[in-house]
């Protein structure tokens, strides 16, 4: 192995370590490796957006913008252990993308049934006392379309595969399938109806302490050693960058004149480490 090929191992698992544990090569051999049938294949648009790198920066857009419903912040805040166990939050949420887009249709709705019952348990009351539950359909219908609103807009700006009018209608239709099944009603099934649904949710956002607190840890406190930062800070200020305008000024954040540049670096020294991991990767038997 030459030593720039082993830079470029050792970068790659440093980065699917974040997010697929202590073990993430074995995550995946029993995720995209393992054998069975499946909802989605290597051609669908769900596929090609969630393999991407870019959702290393549009997952800090999706955090960003669900950070504005300020029920939907205060189940984060109160339950999800962000702050306390990071690696931990983003490792889980990373096996619930990967199970339900890559993994087999069993160990999806597996999944997805985990995730109905810790729903079941989490409920409080937000910074002005209005009650809250993290199963309410109205609420996961917010993180639903606020996700894959952000996926999208991150592959549009760093993804290697771009997607065609049609392709992007298709992706967010496949991200409604999950979605169903965790309780979201009526997921949009195209890029029209994913803009209306937003739009529908403006009154209702605000921005509370929990999401001022949320994006100072995202953005300029992150849980990272001295020399991690600045590849991180490539990729948070692209993923700042393709934040709604309407939704940064909400949170009070100037969006970074440079910012589609940095993300473009950052994502693409995730690409080309992840690489170094994935070389010789096969798709999934059937």
């Amino acid at each position: 192995m030459s030593p720039i090929t082993g830079l470029q191992r050792r970068v790659g698992m440093a980065v699917l370590s974040r997010v697929g544990g202590d073990d993430p090569l074995a995550r995946r051999a029993d995720t995209v490796d393992k054998p069975g049938p499946r909802w989605f294949t290597p051609a669908d648009p769900i596929w090609r957006v969630h393999d991407d790198a870019a959702m290393f920066a549009s997952g800090v857009t999706a955090l960003l913008l669900q950070s504005l419903h300020p029920l939907a912040m205060a189940g984060v805040a109160g339950h999800s252990g962000y702050k306390s166990d990071p690696w931990g939050r983003l490792a889980r949420t990373s096996d619930y993308i990967g199970r339900t887009t890559f993994g087999t249709i069993a160990d999806a709705e597996a999944m997805i049934a985990r995730v109905r019952a810790v729903h079941d348990r989490v409920r409080g009351m937000d910074f002005r006392g209005r009650p809250y539950r993290a199963g309410d359909p109205h609420l996961l219908r917010w993180v639903h379309i606020a996700e894959i609103w952000a996926f999208l807009a991150g592959h549009r700006a760093y993804g290697v595969d771009p997607l065609s009018p049609a392709d992007e209608d298709r992706y967010v239709e496949q991200c409604g399938l999950a979605a169903a099944k965790l309780g979201v009603i009526e997921p949009p099934t195209s890029v029209a109806g994913l803009e209306a649904a937003i739009l529908c949710y403006r009154p209702e956002l605000e921005v509370s302490p929990a999401a001022t607190e949320a994006a100072r840890f995202l953005l300029h406190t992150p849980p990272l050693a001295w020399w991690a930062r600045p590849a991180y800070g490539l990729l948070a200020a692209g993923g700042l960058a393709v934040l709604q305008g309407w939704a940064s000024d909400q949170l009070g954040l100037a969006q970074p004149r440079t910012g589609r540049a940095r993300g473009r670096a950052g994502v693409a020294a995730v690409r080309w480490g992840l690489a170094g991991v994935s070389a010789g990767r096969t798709p999934p038997a059937a």
